[in-house]
This record gives C-alpha cells, structure tokens and sequence, in this order.
C-alpha cells in the first residue's frame, strides 16, 4: 500500500519548523511541508494558491493549514483535488471572523499596523517585559521566516479580505477553545482541543499526533 502524502502550510510568516514536534506513522503517512514564498506585485491570493499547488508533487493528497495556512489550503483545494483539507487555528469562512477583523475590513485600519515594529524582533527584545512575553518574542523569532515587508502587508490584507462567505462543510477544522486570534465563540462547528490557545500547534503536538491519524483515515 502507498503512503497517504500529507501536507502541511505553516501560519503566516512562519517556518515550517512549526511542524518539527508533529509525528506521524512513517509507515503510513509521508509528510510534507510546504513554505511560504513572496508575493508578486497585487497578486489575488487565489493566484499564489496556484503556485504553491505546483509544489505539491502527489496525487489526491491530505491538505494541513494552520492559521492563514489554513485559508490557503482551502484556496488550494480549488486548483487540485484533495484527499482531505485539515485546518488548524483557523477559520472556515469570513463569517467566523472576530468583529475587530470584520471592522479591520469596514475601515481599512489594517493598513495602519506597524509592519516595520513587528518584523524588528531585535529591537523588541532589547526592551524588558518580562520573562513570559520574552519567551513568546524569542518563540516568535525561532518561527518567523519571512521578514519580508511586501508579504507581511500582502498577507495581513488577503486575510482580511478573503471573500469567502460560506462555510465548506467537508474542510475539518480543529480549533482551541482558548484560541485569542480567532475566538471559538465565533466558530460555526469543528474539533475543540481543551486549553489550545492560536499556537497550539507547539505545544498541543500530543494531542495533534494521537488524533490527526484518525482524522486523516476516518472516511
């Protein structure tokens, strides 16, 4: 029997190292991860969902996306056919928006972040804010693989503006009910994980690697 190709997105701006506690049956699953890539100039983000889908080299393979990772497996579900798409920390629709996200929209207050703060970990990390922020900003620094200004608007814009309005019911969404990005109180329906905060990808792995095999075989 041939392994089942399982891909997996990382969240936005993040290394697929976020993937380096997930462990699946070798002898069944062959993982494979995918990375983010810049932008063109204005490019539509179904229009990047098709370029990365060239760099899946498998037949009918298993879509993973975490957070804006799982926006774009969904968008490149639309260019291939998929065996299954798994979200994780993500959402299934602009519906389960917060309403800060949902006003971001209204009136174009995304453009307002500070995008050059945000990719200037250095300089954060020079400041003290104490032991549990400094853990999360050297966290983020070990995640964070783009540093690119272009992408980061590029993709804080496409998550704010993507257009889809319903919800796709056979996209399996696994969700904390802890998650501070995308409150679970917003979230139409999905697979709670207890205490999964937006980052449970690091350190709810347990739970990930005794569950995501059932997920991915249960017809």
């Amino acid at each position: 029997m041939s392994k089942i190709p399982v891909y997996f997105m990382p969240g936005l701006a993040a290394s697929p190292a976020i993937f380096e506690r997930i462990q699946l049956d070798e002898s069944v699953f062959e993982m494979c991860l995918l990375e983010w890539e810049i932008p063109h100039p204005k490019e539509a983000l179904s229009d990047y969902a098709l370029r990365i889908s060239k760099k899946i080299k498998h037949e009918n393979p298993v879509l993973v996306g975490v957070s804006f990772g799982g926006i774009l497996v969904q968008e490149i579900a639309k260019h291939i056919q998929a065996r299954k798409v798994i979200i994780i920390s993500s959402v299934r629709s602009n519906i389960e928006f917060p309403k800060r996200m949902k006003i971001g929209k209204t009136t174009k207050a995304y453009k307002l972040i500070p995008m050059k703060l945000i990719l200037n970990i250095e300089s954060l990390a020079k400041y003290s804010f104490g032991e549990k922020v400094n853990k999360r900003i050297k966290l983020y620094e070990k995640f964070l693989a783009v540093r690119d200004l272009n992408y980061l608007q590029w993709a804080v814009e496409s998550v704010i503006l993507w257009d889809r309005n319903k919800v796709d019911e056979n996209v399996i969404h696994i969700h904390g009910d802890k998650d501070e990005v995308f409150p679970i109180k917003y979230i139409n329906s999905c697979i709670v994980v207890k205490g999964g905060t937006h980052i449970m990808i690091l350190n709810k792995y347990k739970w990930l690697n005794e569950n995501l095999p059932s997920i991915i075989l249960e017809d």
